[in-house]
Protein backbone atom coordinates (compact mmCIF):
# COMPACT_ATOMS: atom_id res chain seq x y z
CA UNK A 1 0.00 0.00 0.00
CA UNK A 2 1.26 3.18 -1.16
CA UNK A 3 1.72 6.11 1.57
CA UNK A 4 1.19 9.50 0.92
CA UNK A 5 4.51 12.18 2.60
CA UNK A 6 1.90 15.32 0.91
CA UNK A 7 0.41 17.55 3.68
CA UNK A 8 -2.33 18.33 1.87
CA UNK A 9 -3.79 14.45 1.90
CA UNK A 10 -3.52 15.19 6.10
CA UNK A 11 -5.83 16.74 8.53
CA UNK A 12 -4.49 20.78 9.07
CA UNK A 13 -6.05 22.53 11.67
CA UNK A 14 -6.56 26.28 10.41
CA UNK A 15 -3.65 28.04 12.27
CA UNK A 16 -1.15 25.87 10.43
CA UNK A 17 -3.20 27.00 7.13
CA UNK A 18 -2.58 30.31 7.75
CA UNK A 19 0.63 30.34 9.28
CA UNK A 20 1.39 28.48 5.63
CA UNK A 21 -0.18 30.55 3.72
CA UNK A 22 1.76 33.26 5.51
CA UNK A 23 5.26 32.13 4.75
CA UNK A 24 4.08 31.12 1.12
CA UNK A 25 3.34 34.76 0.62
CA UNK A 26 6.16 36.23 2.43
CA UNK A 27 9.12 33.63 0.65
CA UNK A 28 8.31 36.08 -2.48
CA UNK A 29 9.95 39.01 -1.02
CA UNK A 30 13.56 40.15 -2.57
CA UNK A 31 14.04 42.07 0.80
CA UNK A 32 18.21 41.40 1.65
CA UNK A 33 18.23 40.38 -2.01
CA UNK A 34 18.27 36.37 -0.95
CA UNK A 35 20.06 33.62 -2.42
CA UNK A 36 17.73 30.17 -2.20
CA UNK A 37 19.61 27.13 -1.38
CA UNK A 38 18.26 23.57 -1.15
CA UNK A 39 18.19 23.29 2.48
CA UNK A 40 17.81 24.69 5.94
CA UNK A 41 21.25 26.74 6.93
CA UNK A 42 22.24 26.25 10.52
CA UNK A 43 25.56 27.90 10.38
CA UNK A 44 27.31 30.57 8.45
CA UNK A 45 30.94 32.50 8.46
CA UNK A 46 33.34 34.46 6.54
CA UNK A 47 35.58 33.18 3.90
CA UNK A 48 38.57 34.63 5.13
CA UNK A 49 40.15 34.60 1.47
CA UNK A 50 37.07 36.39 -0.24
CA UNK A 51 35.46 39.61 1.57
CA UNK A 52 32.61 38.53 -0.80
CA UNK A 53 31.73 35.37 -0.34
CA UNK A 54 30.78 32.97 3.12
CA UNK A 55 30.70 29.76 3.85
CA UNK A 56 27.49 27.90 4.90
CA UNK A 57 26.12 24.52 6.33
CA UNK A 58 26.45 22.86 3.31
CA UNK A 59 27.56 25.40 0.28
CA UNK A 60 30.24 28.05 -0.23
CA UNK A 61 28.16 30.90 -1.56
CA UNK A 62 28.82 34.16 -2.99
CA UNK A 63 26.10 37.09 -3.06
CA UNK A 64 24.72 35.43 -6.57
CA UNK A 65 25.43 32.04 -6.93
CA UNK A 66 26.76 29.37 -5.14
CA UNK A 67 30.82 28.63 -6.03
CA UNK A 68 31.25 25.29 -4.16
CA UNK A 69 30.01 22.53 -2.51
CA UNK A 70 31.70 20.56 0.19
CA UNK A 71 29.97 16.87 0.46
CA UNK A 72 30.72 14.35 2.47
CA UNK A 73 28.22 14.34 5.68
CA UNK A 74 25.12 12.72 5.46
CA UNK A 75 23.44 14.01 8.61
CA UNK A 76 22.80 18.11 9.07
CA UNK A 77 25.94 20.56 10.20
CA UNK A 78 25.78 22.65 12.91
CA UNK A 79 28.71 24.89 12.75
CA UNK A 80 31.40 26.06 10.80
CA UNK A 81 35.54 27.34 11.39
CA UNK A 82 37.85 28.27 9.20
CA UNK A 83 41.34 27.77 10.27
CA UNK A 84 43.56 30.03 8.19
CA UNK A 85 47.00 28.42 9.89
CA UNK A 86 45.90 25.34 7.86
CA UNK A 87 43.78 26.31 5.10
CA UNK A 88 40.72 24.06 6.71
CA UNK A 89 37.24 24.18 6.67
CA UNK A 90 35.55 22.48 10.20
CA UNK A 91 32.28 21.94 10.28
CA UNK A 92 30.82 20.11 13.25
CA UNK A 93 27.62 17.64 12.68
CA UNK A 94 24.51 15.33 13.93
CA UNK A 95 26.86 12.20 13.13
CA UNK A 96 28.44 13.05 16.63
CA UNK A 97 32.10 13.98 14.62
CA UNK A 98 33.53 17.25 12.80
CA UNK A 99 34.65 16.99 9.12
CA UNK A 100 37.37 19.09 8.17
CA UNK A 101 38.04 19.95 3.99
CA UNK A 102 41.19 21.45 2.43
CA UNK A 103 40.13 24.96 1.40
CA UNK A 104 42.10 24.80 -1.70
CA UNK A 105 41.36 21.75 -3.12
CA UNK A 106 38.25 21.09 -1.41
CA UNK A 107 38.68 17.45 -1.19
CA UNK A 108 37.55 15.89 2.70
CA UNK A 109 40.15 15.79 5.17
CA UNK A 110 40.64 14.63 8.76
CA UNK A 111 37.68 13.35 10.33
CA UNK A 112 37.38 13.98 14.75
CA UNK A 113 35.37 11.48 16.31
CA UNK A 114 35.06 10.99 20.01
CA UNK A 115 31.82 12.75 21.44
CA UNK A 116 28.84 10.68 22.38
CA UNK A 117 26.25 13.06 20.17
CA UNK A 118 25.50 16.38 18.35
CA UNK A 119 28.84 18.42 17.87
CA UNK A 120 27.20 21.96 18.29
CA UNK A 121 30.15 24.15 18.37
CA UNK A 122 33.89 24.22 16.46
CA UNK A 123 37.06 26.65 16.88
CA UNK A 124 40.48 26.44 16.27
CA UNK A 125 43.55 27.83 17.67
CA UNK A 126 47.38 27.71 16.93
CA UNK A 127 49.09 27.30 20.67
CA UNK A 128 52.64 27.66 20.71
CA UNK A 129 52.69 26.55 16.99
CA UNK A 130 50.33 23.51 17.53
CA UNK A 131 47.26 23.63 15.84
CA UNK A 132 44.53 23.21 18.34
CA UNK A 133 40.33 22.35 17.45
CA UNK A 134 38.17 22.58 19.78
CA UNK A 135 34.44 21.60 19.94
CA UNK A 136 31.58 21.36 22.03
CA UNK A 137 28.69 18.85 22.54
CA UNK A 138 24.95 18.10 23.34
CA UNK A 139 27.02 15.19 25.47
CA UNK A 140 27.76 18.41 27.74
CA UNK A 141 31.49 17.85 27.28
CA UNK A 142 34.21 19.86 25.25
CA UNK A 143 36.84 18.05 23.25
CA UNK A 144 40.44 19.84 22.52
CA UNK A 145 42.11 17.93 19.50
CA UNK A 146 45.89 18.04 17.72
CA UNK A 147 44.63 19.20 14.30
CA UNK A 148 47.57 17.42 12.36
CA UNK A 149 46.70 13.72 14.62
CA UNK A 150 43.73 13.84 15.36
CA UNK A 151 44.57 12.78 18.91
CA UNK A 152 42.27 13.83 21.74
CA UNK A 153 44.52 15.84 23.91
CA UNK A 154 41.90 16.32 27.05
CA UNK A 155 38.66 16.10 27.46
CA UNK A 156 37.05 18.95 29.72
CA UNK A 157 33.68 18.33 31.67
CA UNK A 158 31.63 20.94 33.60
CA UNK A 159 28.14 21.30 31.77
CA UNK A 160 25.56 19.56 32.79
CA UNK A 161 24.01 19.86 29.72
CA UNK A 162 24.77 20.41 25.80
CA UNK A 163 26.94 23.01 24.99
CA UNK A 164 26.16 25.41 22.57
CA UNK A 165 28.71 28.17 21.46
CA UNK A 166 32.33 28.59 22.28
CA UNK A 167 33.89 31.90 21.98
CA UNK A 168 38.27 32.50 22.19
CA UNK A 169 38.91 35.40 24.88
CA UNK A 170 40.83 38.11 22.44
CA UNK A 171 42.62 39.45 25.37
CA UNK A 172 44.47 36.69 25.95
CA UNK A 173 46.04 36.64 22.56
CA UNK A 174 49.08 38.34 21.21
CA UNK A 175 46.80 39.08 17.39
CA UNK A 176 43.63 40.15 17.11
CA UNK A 177 41.04 37.41 16.22
CA UNK A 178 37.76 37.42 13.78
CA UNK A 179 35.28 35.98 14.12
CA UNK A 180 34.61 32.50 12.27
CA UNK A 181 38.33 32.36 11.17
CA UNK A 182 41.62 31.60 12.85
CA UNK A 183 43.47 34.77 13.03
CA UNK A 184 44.54 33.69 16.50
CA UNK A 185 47.94 32.92 17.91
CA UNK A 186 48.34 32.03 21.56
CA UNK A 187 51.05 34.18 23.52
CA UNK A 188 53.39 32.84 25.68
CA UNK A 189 50.95 32.60 28.60
CA UNK A 190 47.43 30.28 28.63
CA UNK A 191 44.64 31.49 26.30
CA UNK A 192 41.16 31.66 27.99
CA UNK A 193 38.23 30.73 26.14
CA UNK A 194 34.58 30.63 27.36
CA UNK A 195 31.89 27.94 26.79
CA UNK A 196 27.74 28.09 27.01
CA UNK A 197 25.09 25.78 26.61
CA UNK A 198 21.72 24.43 26.95
CA UNK A 199 22.31 24.68 31.04
CA UNK A 200 22.49 28.52 31.00
CA UNK A 201 25.97 28.33 32.63
CA UNK A 202 29.22 30.38 30.79
CA UNK A 203 32.29 28.75 31.57
CA UNK A 204 35.99 30.19 31.25
CA UNK A 205 38.53 27.46 30.47
CA UNK A 206 42.39 27.66 30.13
CA UNK A 207 44.53 26.05 27.62
CA UNK A 208 48.24 25.38 26.63
CA UNK A 209 49.85 23.26 24.76
CA UNK A 210 49.94 20.79 27.00
CA UNK A 211 47.21 21.26 29.69
CA UNK A 212 43.79 22.76 29.97
CA UNK A 213 41.23 23.40 32.69
CA UNK A 214 38.68 25.25 34.03
CA UNK A 215 39.41 28.80 35.30
CA UNK A 216 38.66 28.34 39.39
CA UNK A 217 36.03 30.75 41.05
CA UNK A 218 36.91 33.58 43.02
CA UNK A 219 34.98 35.97 44.99
CA UNK A 220 35.30 38.74 42.89
CA UNK A 221 34.67 36.77 39.18
CA UNK A 222 32.30 33.54 39.98
CA UNK A 223 32.55 30.41 38.19
CA UNK A 224 30.07 29.52 36.14
CA UNK A 225 28.64 33.12 35.16
CA UNK A 226 24.82 32.88 35.30
CA UNK A 227 23.46 35.92 33.43
CA UNK A 228 20.51 34.39 31.45
CA UNK A 229 17.50 32.23 32.18
CA UNK A 230 17.80 29.10 29.98
CA UNK A 231 19.84 28.02 26.73
CA UNK A 232 22.68 30.65 25.79
CA UNK A 233 23.46 30.02 22.15
CA UNK A 234 25.80 32.49 20.53
CA UNK A 235 28.66 34.15 22.20
CA UNK A 236 30.98 36.92 20.77
CA UNK A 237 33.58 39.32 22.11
CA UNK A 238 33.59 42.86 20.98
CA UNK A 239 36.75 45.30 20.52
CA UNK A 240 36.53 46.32 24.07
CA UNK A 241 37.01 42.77 25.35
CA UNK A 242 33.09 42.41 26.86
CA UNK A 243 31.14 39.39 26.22
CA UNK A 244 27.77 39.77 24.05
CA UNK A 245 25.70 36.34 24.45
CA UNK A 246 22.75 35.03 22.62
CA UNK A 247 19.74 32.85 24.79
CA UNK A 248 16.73 31.41 24.57
CA UNK A 249 15.28 33.35 27.13
CA UNK A 250 14.48 36.04 24.79
CA UNK A 251 17.09 38.15 25.82
CA UNK A 252 20.67 39.46 24.01
CA UNK A 253 23.14 40.84 26.93
CA UNK A 254 26.67 42.52 26.92
CA UNK A 255 28.51 41.10 30.13
CA UNK A 256 31.44 43.96 30.96
CA UNK A 257 34.70 42.40 31.62
CA UNK A 258 35.59 45.72 33.79
CA UNK A 259 32.54 44.48 35.95
CA UNK A 260 33.76 40.98 36.17
CA UNK A 261 31.10 39.50 33.82
CA UNK A 262 27.93 41.65 35.23
CA UNK A 263 25.56 41.97 32.43
CA UNK A 264 25.33 46.21 31.63
CA UNK A 265 23.13 46.11 28.76
CA UNK A 266 20.11 43.99 27.87
CA UNK A 267 18.45 43.67 24.58
CA UNK A 268 14.90 42.26 24.94
CA UNK A 269 13.37 40.24 21.96
CA UNK A 270 9.35 38.63 21.48
CA UNK A 271 11.22 35.30 20.94
CA UNK A 272 14.67 33.14 21.19
CA UNK A 273 17.98 34.33 20.24
CA UNK A 274 19.72 32.70 18.17
CA UNK A 275 22.70 35.44 17.60
CA UNK A 276 24.51 38.29 18.15
CA UNK A 277 27.44 40.34 16.09
CA UNK A 278 28.74 43.57 16.89
CA UNK A 279 29.58 46.61 14.23
CA UNK A 280 32.11 48.58 16.02
CA UNK A 281 32.11 50.81 12.81
CA UNK A 282 28.98 51.98 13.03
CA UNK A 283 28.18 51.33 16.46
CA UNK A 284 25.43 48.76 15.94
CA UNK A 285 24.67 45.06 17.64
CA UNK A 286 23.05 42.97 15.33
CA UNK A 287 21.21 40.10 16.25
CA UNK A 288 18.93 37.31 14.86
CA UNK A 289 15.81 36.03 16.39
CA UNK A 290 13.63 33.14 16.08
CA UNK A 291 10.63 35.13 15.01
CA UNK A 292 12.36 35.79 11.64
CA UNK A 293 13.77 39.06 12.50
CA UNK A 294 16.79 40.81 11.98
CA UNK A 295 17.41 43.87 14.79
CA UNK A 296 19.95 46.32 14.59
CA UNK A 297 20.49 47.98 18.04
CA UNK A 298 22.08 51.26 19.10
CA UNK A 299 25.23 49.82 21.04
CA UNK A 300 25.55 52.68 23.34
CA UNK A 301 22.08 53.50 24.40
CA UNK A 302 20.63 49.63 23.69
CA UNK A 303 18.01 51.00 21.87
CA UNK A 304 16.32 49.20 18.79
CA UNK A 305 17.41 51.27 15.73
CA UNK A 306 15.89 49.12 13.17
CA UNK A 307 14.17 45.54 11.94
CA UNK A 308 15.02 44.11 8.36
CA UNK A 309 12.43 41.77 7.62
CA UNK A 310 12.69 39.30 5.15
CA UNK A 311 13.42 35.82 6.45
CA UNK A 312 10.21 33.90 6.40
CA UNK A 313 11.16 31.27 8.89
CA UNK A 314 13.41 31.40 11.97
CA UNK A 315 16.75 33.42 11.57
CA UNK A 316 19.98 30.93 12.81
CA UNK A 317 23.54 33.10 11.92
CA UNK A 318 25.24 35.85 11.53
CA UNK A 319 28.22 37.34 10.16
CA UNK A 320 29.81 40.62 9.55
CA UNK A 321 31.85 41.11 5.70
CA UNK A 322 34.03 44.21 5.57
CA UNK A 323 32.19 47.24 4.36
CA UNK A 324 29.46 47.03 7.22
CA UNK A 325 27.95 44.77 5.24
CA UNK A 326 25.92 41.61 7.16
CA UNK A 327 24.82 38.11 5.97
CA UNK A 328 22.16 36.46 7.58
CA UNK A 329 21.24 32.77 7.39
CA UNK A 330 17.79 31.06 8.02
CA UNK A 331 15.90 27.90 8.20
CA UNK A 332 14.15 28.93 5.21
CA UNK A 333 17.17 28.12 3.35
CA UNK A 334 17.99 31.83 2.23
CA UNK A 335 21.26 33.78 2.43
CA UNK A 336 20.61 37.54 2.86
CA UNK A 337 22.80 40.76 2.99
CA UNK A 338 22.17 44.07 4.54
CA UNK A 339 24.20 47.53 5.05
CA UNK A 340 24.80 48.75 7.92
CA UNK A 341 25.94 52.10 6.74
CA UNK A 342 24.06 54.88 8.44
CA UNK A 343 22.89 56.98 4.99
CA UNK A 344 21.19 53.11 3.94
CA UNK A 345 19.70 51.97 7.43
CA UNK A 346 17.96 55.62 7.72
CA UNK A 347 16.47 54.60 3.92
CA UNK A 348 15.47 51.31 5.21
CA UNK A 349 13.72 53.17 8.08
CA UNK A 350 12.21 55.26 5.95
CA UNK A 351 11.09 52.23 3.69
CA UNK A 352 9.75 50.38 6.26
CA UNK A 353 7.73 53.23 7.99
CA UNK A 354 5.79 53.98 4.83
CA UNK A 355 5.33 50.33 4.14
CA UNK A 356 3.86 50.38 7.60
CA UNK A 357 1.69 53.51 7.31
CA UNK A 358 0.70 51.65 3.99
CA UNK A 359 -0.70 49.36 5.64
CA UNK A 360 -2.30 50.06 8.17
CA UNK A 361 -4.14 52.71 5.96
CA UNK A 362 -5.27 49.74 3.98
CA UNK A 363 -6.42 47.72 6.88
CA UNK A 364 -8.60 50.64 7.73
CA UNK A 365 -10.12 50.80 4.26
CA UNK A 366 -11.00 47.31 4.59
CA UNK A 367 -12.66 47.87 7.89
CA UNK A 368 -14.61 50.90 6.34
CA UNK A 369 -15.93 48.26 2.83
CA UNK A 370 -16.85 45.27 5.19
CA UNK A 371 -20.59 48.24 5.46
CA UNK A 372 -23.07 48.07 2.48
CA UNK A 373 -24.44 51.53 1.49
CA UNK A 374 -27.33 50.47 3.21
CA UNK A 375 -25.96 49.68 6.15
CA UNK A 376 -23.89 52.98 6.19
CA UNK A 377 -27.05 54.72 5.31
CA UNK A 378 -28.58 52.73 8.57
CA UNK A 379 -25.66 53.68 10.82
CA UNK A 380 -25.59 57.65 9.79
CA UNK A 381 -29.18 57.84 10.69
CA UNK A 382 -28.58 56.21 13.74
CA UNK A 383 -26.00 58.95 14.61
CA UNK A 384 -27.92 61.67 13.47
CA UNK A 385 -31.04 60.35 16.04
CA UNK A 386 -28.59 60.01 18.91
CA UNK A 387 -27.77 63.86 18.82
Amino acid sequence: MSRSTDPGHFFQTTTYLTESARKASKSKNTFGNPLKLTSKILAVAADPENNNRVYVAEAAGATSEISAVYTGPAAPLTSLYISTHSNTLFAGCWDKSIWSWSCSTRKPAQRYQGHNDFVKAVLCVSVHGREILISGSTDASIIVWDVRTGDKLHILKGHTRGVLALAIDPFTLSEPTVYGTEQAKASDEAIAFFSAGSDREIRRWSLTSVSASEVPSAPESPSPILSHDTSVDALRFDADGDLWTASADKSAKCLSRQQNWEADTELTHPDFVRDVVVDEEGGWVVTACRDEQVRVWEKGSGKLYHTFDGHFEEVTGLVLLSGQRLVSVSIDATIRQWSLKAPDLEKARKEAENERLGNEKEQEGNKESLLTEDEERELAELMDESE
